[in-house]
């Protein structure tokens, strides 16, 4: 079954051109448009969309707000925030509304393509290093110090798995944790499996906000 992608941005000039690019995908299929937030959560009451390429300034609603309020659905669509190439404060808010992670709109064709298909099969969303950078860049709008509480499950993952939950918030793949501490790639993506069932996230992109948010990682990518 394709891949149903919805296009949601105010510029139908883009829309047009990230349509015909999704339509030569034999697997992908553009199954709806919004040019806001608001239109986009009308549309989705009556259309089911596996992926949402979402942008976030737009009129009416903005793409945080409306990712706000898909991600609080019932088995929401996967939702990737589509950002400016100075990564502005709006993608930093998207990820922690929910969104599984976020694309400049200026990715080359196959970098968007292959963003789509790691979403539609749960898999990370864009590197964790990009995600690291734009953290790194906007960690001042986290709560500064250590006054905040960690999260409530966080004492509950094993050393080992605190571990590979420090290393993915630094922005590791799983291939580089699996040559750090020296287990299989296989082993690392249990790991992360589990350490995202313990904390009630939905991926690694959400490990990499709260390991910043409890400050057991800070601003350069240092541990806590």
């Amino acid at each position: 079954m394709a891949i149903r992608v919805m296009l949601v941005d105010d510029q139908a000039l883009l829309r047009t051109g990230f349509r015909m690019v999704l339509a030569a995908q034999p697997d992908m299929e553009v199954v709806a448009e919004a040019g806001d937030g608001a239109e986009a959560i009308e549309v989705l009451r009556s259309t089911a969309v596996d992926v949402v390429l979402m942008d976030v300034r737009m009129p009416r609603l903005d793409g945080v707000e409306a990712t706000r309020r898909i991600c609080a659905r019932t088995d929401p669509p996967k939702v990737l925030i589509l950002t400016t190439f100075d990564l502005d404060e709006y993608a930093f808010s998207g990820l922690k509304a929910g969104a599984s992670g976020f694309m400049l709109k200026d990715v080359p064709p196959g970098e968007l393509l292959s963003a789509i298909r790691s979403v539609h099969s749960g898999d990370a969303v864009v590197a964790p290093s990009t995600t690291r950078r734009l953290l790194d860049r906007f960690s001042p709008m986290l709560p500064s110090g250590r006054k905040e509480p960690q999260h409530k499950h966080v004492e509950k993952l094993t050393e080992r798995e605190r571990e590979v939950m420090l290393l993915v918030a630094q922005g590791l793949s799983n291939g580089e944790i699996a040559g750090r501490l020296v287990l299989s790639e296989a082993t690392v993506k249990t790991h992360v499996g589990r350490i995202l069932t313990k904390l009630g996230l939905r991926d690694r992109v959400q490990v990499v906000v709260l390991a910043y948010e409890t400050g057991l990682v800070r601003a350069g990518g240092g541990t806590g």
